[in-house]
């Protein structure tokens, strides 16, 4: 696991405002008939003007900039000339490397008006991500974050997906520790300042098991249930933590989703 410092932070902070910037304004133009592959053409135009590289784009060969997951599909979903339809639900999962440091952060949004438990599913994966981060604290360890995150959504009757997980970040997308969004509490290793995370609940509506489709990405529940996904990039460190991709213009990253969805 990598310790950075304030310095290192700070310039991981900035590739993250890049991520929120740019998923802000993704999430301004879901609408019902907008392509998927136009989300992307956007997020990989507007990064390069920004002077970052999209992050995911040939990571490990997948083949796209931006994952846009609508509905079942729980991550990974590759842009296409699939246009969104009333009621879908999408997780738009975006990554930037600038100047060495990567940032990461997704959000599931709704396309037009979407049923109240789909509602209730995409705010309890937000509310999740934030009972996760209130055990990021010094000496806590690793699976407090986990055990919080499962107790809670279990609480609101969704399940956890189990096949993927949160992770450091920083010099590389992925890096040590693995964050599971399920567990007990009390295991791995104990936080640090210094640590950063990409903290990324994932849950649906239905069971937990996952599917991938055959283009060996795409990953959907098992039973076709609603999926959602959210997630921040945080930092540690001696005074609490910082959510690094929160859009520092004043406004919280991704407003529109309480204001459209919840009110």
């Amino acid at each position: 696991m990598i310790i950075y410092c304030e310095e290192e932070v700070r310039a991981i902070k900035k590739s993250n405002q890049i991520v929120a910037k740019i998923l802000n304004e993704l999430g301004a133009m879901i609408k019902p008939g907008l392509r998927t592959k136009e989300l992307n053409n956007w997020a990989e135009t507007r990064a390069k003007e920004m002077g970052a590289i999209p992050a995911f784009k040939g990571y490990r060969g997948y083949p796209s900039s931006l994952c846009t997951s609508i509905n079942e599909e729980i991550v990974h979903g590759i842009p296409s000339s699939r246009s969104l339809r009333e009621g879908d639900i999408i997780s738009l999962d975006f990554g930037v490397l600038y100047e060495g440091y990567y940032g990461d952060a997704a959000a599931t949004f709704s396309v037009g008006e979407i049923t109240p438990k789909a509602k209730k599913l995409i705010q309890t994966a937000e509310e999740a991500f934030y009972k996760g981060l209130e055990q990021i604290k010094v000496g806590n360890r690793i699976s407090d974050i986990s055990h919080s995150i499962q107790s809670y959504v279990e609480s609101q009757e969704f399940s956890v997906i189990r096949s993927f997980v949160g992770h450091g970040i920083g010099l590389s997308l992925h890096e040590e520790p693995q964050i599971p969004n399920f567990g007990l509490p009390g295991r791995g290793p104990k936080i640090k300042p210094g640590m950063v995370f990409a903290l990324e609940p994932m849950i649906a509506m239905g069971d937990w098991n996952v599917e991938i489709l055959d283009d060996n990405w795409t990953a959907i529940t098992k039973d076709r249930s609603l999926s959602a996904h959210y997630e921040h990039t945080v930092a540690v460190t001696d005074e609490g933590t910082e959510i690094l991709s929160l859009l520092n213009d004043g406004k919280n990253s991704l407003p529109y989703i309480k204001e459209n969805q919840y009110a």
